[in-house]
C-alpha cells in the first residue's frame, strides 16, 4: 500500500499551489497566454515525473499535452485523461480569497485543510494527482503497466478540438482502459465510484419583438414584450409535476428497475444536510422520484442564464427589442443530444406567439455514459478504494456530463473508469472552489493500486 512521506506531501502540495496560480481560463480569450502557460506546466511536470514522448500538440484552440511510459508492450496500457483549463472565477466578490491566489484553510468537512482556488478540484487538483502518482510509481519502481497521458485545455468550453485529435491519433492512443478523475465521491469516510454520467444538450434562445427598444409608457400593452414572452415560454417547458413538456422528450428514456433503485437507495444520503448545505427551505423536482434519483437517473431542463432590457442602476422604462436565455438539458441513457436539441427547437418555436420572432442556437452536447460494475476497470478501482479507505465503495451514477467519455468509447473502443476524489461541497464552478488535502493525498495513494489491480485482473 502506498504511504506518502511528509516531505512528499509538502512537495506535491507546493507544486499544485504553483499550478493553481495560473489563470488558465479557456472561456476568456484575454487569458490565452496563461492557458498556454498551463499546458507547458503540465508538459514540464510529465517530464519531471519520468514520462517520455512528451508533446504539446497544437489544435485550432488550445493544445493537448501528450506523454507516455511504455515499460512492456505485453502489459496493459492505461490512458489518463484530464484538463488544465478552468472555469471563469466570476462573481469575484463572492470569493473569500482571490481565485488564483491559493490558500489552505480548515473546514468542518476538511479538518486537515483544503486548498481554495479556481481549479483546485475541477480539474487541476484531480488531474495532478495522476501525474504525482505516476511520479511516485516511477521513483519507487512500482509502475505495474504502461501509461499514456492526454491532458487538454478546452474541457470547460466543450472540448471542441478533442474529437479530431483522438481520431487523428487513434493508434497512438490505443489502450485497455481510460482513467479519469473529474468526478466526486459521497464522503471522505464513504467513497463511491461514478458508474454513470448524464448527457447534455445545451441551447440558446433569442426572442425578438420590436425592431428597437420602446418606451413602455407609449407602447406597453400594445406590443409584445420579449422578456414577458420568453418567461412565459420557459414556464411552459415544465408542467406542475416538474415533468418536461417537450413532445417526444421521454420517448427513449431507459426506465431504471425497482431493484436498481433500491440498490441506489442504500448509498448514504442525508436529505436534511443536503438542504442545509445549500441554504434551502425545501427540495424541488420531478414528482415520483427521490432527490438522489432526480440528479442522476432522470433527465432535467434548467435555465442557466437569462437577460434582456435594462439592468443598470436606477430605472429605465423600456420594452426591450429582444430577450435571451441559455437552457441546458441533462440526458439519460438512450437519449441522443442532437435529437433532443431538435425536439427542443421544434417545440420552442411551436409555442411562440406570432407577435415575436424566435432564434434557437444549439451550442454543444454529449451522450450519457454507463460503466458496468462487472467491468475489470471498475473492479480494479473498487479494490483500490477499499484498500486505501478501509471500506467498500458504492457505485454511483452522477448527474453531471463529461461529453468526451462516450466519445472515447466510440473511437477507441474501451471503457472509462471515473475515479473521482472530490466532494459535492467543493464548490466547483462556484466561488470558493476547494479540494481537501486528505482527498488530494488519498487520490495519489489510491491510483497506483488501480494500476496494480488492473494489471492483475487483465491476466
Amino acid at each position: 500500500m502506498v504511504k506518502l512521506t511528509t516531505s512528499e506531501k509538502e512537495q506535491y502540495l507546493n507544486e499544485l499551489i504553483e499550478f493553481l496560480k495560473i489563470p488558465s481560463i479557456s472561456a476568456d480569450s484575454a487569458y490565452a497566454d496563461q492557458v498556454n502557460q498551463a499546458a507547458q506546466w503540465v508538459a514540464d511536470s510529465l517530464t519531471k515525473a519520468g514520462a517520455e514522448e512528451i508533446k504539446i500538440v497544437p489544435t485550432e484552440g488550445y493544445p493537448i499535452v501528450y506523454g507516455e511510459k511504455i515499460i512492456d508492450p505485453n502489459l496493459p496500457t492505461v490512458l489518463v485523461y484530464g484538463h488544465y483549463d478552468v472555469q471563469p472565477p466570476d462573481p469575484l466578490d463572492l470569493w473569500d480569497s482571490p481565485a488564483f491566489e491559493p490558500v489552505i484553510k480548515t473546514t468542518p468537512i476538511h479538518p486537515e485543510g483544503a486548498i481554495f482556488a479556481r481549479g483546485a478540484c475541477d480539474d487541476k487538483g484531480q488531474m495532478y494527482m495522476h501525474i504525482k502518482a505516476f511520479e511516485w510509481m516511477m521513483q519507487n519502481e512500482q509502475l505495474a503497466c504502461n501509461v499514456k497521458f492526454m491532458i487538454e485545455g478546452e474541457e470547460e468550453v466543450g472540448s471542441d478540438n478533442l474529437e479530431a485529435f483522438v481520431r487523428e491519433h487513434k493508434e497512438q492512443l490505443k489502450c485497455d482502459v481510460i482513467l479519469i478523475s473529474d468526478t466526486g465521491m459521497i464522503s471522505n469516510t464513504q467513497p463511491s465510484i461514478t458508474t454513470g454520467l448524464r448527457g447534455l444538450s445545451y441551447m440558446e434562445v433569442k426572442v425578438t419583438g420590436p425592431n428597437r427598444d420602446l418606451h413602455s409608457g407609449l407602447y406597453g400593452g400594445a406590443v409584445a414584450n420579449p422578456i414577458n414572452i420568453l418567461t412565459q415560454m420557459i414556464a411552459q417547458l415544465q408542467d406542475d409535476q416538474n415533468k418536461i413538456t417537450i413532445p417526444g422528450f421521454y420517448d427513449k428514456v431507459v426506465t431504471v428497475s425497482e431493484d436498481e433503485r433500491r440498490e441506489m437507495a442504500k448509498a448514504p444520503f442525508d436529505l436534511k444536510e443536503y438542504i442545509t448545505s445549500i441554504d434551502l427551505a425545501d427540495i424541488h423536482g420531478e414528482e415520483g422520484y427521490t432527490t438522489s434519483e432526480r440528479q442522476s437517473i432522470r433527465p432535467t431542463l434548467d435555465v442557466n442564464g437569462i437577460w434582456g432590457g435594462y439592468t443598470g442602476e436606477g430605472a429605465k422604462t423600456v420594452i426591450p427589442s429582444s430577450a435571451h436565455a441559455k437552457i441546458s438539458m441533462r440526458l439519460v441513457p438512450n437519449q441522443d443530444w442532437e435529437e433532443i436539441g431538435q425536439l427542443f427547437e421544434n417545440h420552442f418555436r411551436a409555442i411562440a406567439p406570432k407577435s415575436v420572432k424566435v432564434e434557437v442556437i444549439a451550442h454543444h452536447g454529449g451522450e450519457p455514459y454507463v460503466t458496468p460494475i462487472d467491468n475489470i476497470g471498475y473492479q480494479a478501482a473498487h479494490k483500490a478504494y477499499a484498500t486505501t479507505f478501509g471500506v467498500e465503495p458504492f457505485p454511483q451514477r452522477d448527474g453531471g456530463s463529461i461529453p468526451i467519455v462516450p466519445l472515447f468509447e466510440k473511437i477507441l473502443g474501451v471503457k472509462s473508469v471515473l475515479m473521482g476524489f472530490g466532494l459535492d461541497s467543493d464548490a466547483i464552478h462556484s466561488p470558493n472552489e476547494h479540494f481537501g488535502l486528505f482527498n488530494f493525498y488519498k487520490g495519489i495513494e489510491t491510483i497506483p493500486l488501480f494500476y496494480q489491480n488492473f494489471t492483475a485482473l487483465s491476466k
